[in-house]
């Protein structure tokens, strides 16, 4: 499982731990990746490892299939571009 949030597309990153004498020995920054289900209004629950930034991002604007409604295909990793193909055939189905 990749370390990096589908949203939001934050990933690892490297840097360097500085001791007090200036050794530098290097470590990786790793993402707040959490585990949630997301609760979408066409599918129901649905389970996604998201940065805890993707979390709140989603939360203000509304809720999954708000967020993905508004973005454009060419912003979304393609995981999310299934997610959003998803939700928009489950709509069509729900409203005919």
């Amino acid at each position: 499982m990749a370390r990096k949030c589908p949203i939001s597309g934050k990933g690892v990153l490297v840097g360097h731990n500085v001791s007090h004498s200036n050794i530098k020995t290097k470590r990786r920054f790793i993402p707040n990746l959490q585990t949630i289900s997301v609760l979408s209004d066409a599918l129901g629950s649905v389970r996604l490892r998201l940065s805890t930034n993707a979390i709140r991002t989603i939360e203000f604007k509304g809720g999954i299939d708000a967020y993905l409604k508004e973005m454009p295909d060419g912003k979304l990793l393609p995981e999310m571009r299934r997610l959003k193909r998803r939700i928009e055939g489950a709509a069509e189905r729900k409203a005919g």
